[in-house]
């Protein structure tokens, strides 16, 4: 495998990366500011409210987009696997 070869490899493992972490990290993303904005409204400073929501909201998340995951991880081996054919 030559430089630019590891190059393009690693580049695409980074970008499946962030395909797949980016519901999940969006979810979690929003449901903190909503959760946050509605503590700065109401004035309950509770840390442990945070939790709960995002917890299940994440769940959800992985739920309902773990075969959009499942689908892109079993592309990039496919890609990796027929690389490691034509060597």
């Amino acid at each position: 495998m030559t430089g630019p070869e590891a190059l393009d490899l690693a580049r695409d493992a980074l970008w499946v990366t962030v395909e797949i972490s980016a519901p999940v990290m969006v979810v979690g993303l929003v449901v903190g500011v909503v959760i946050a904005l509605i503590q700065a409204l109401t004035q309950v400073q509770e840390m442990t409210l945070v939790f709960v929501p995002k917890i299940i909201a994440i769940f959800l998340t992985l739920l309902v987009t773990l075969p959009f995951m499942s689908d892109a991880l079993n592309g990039f081996m496919v890609r990796i696997s027929e690389r490691i054919i034509a060597s």
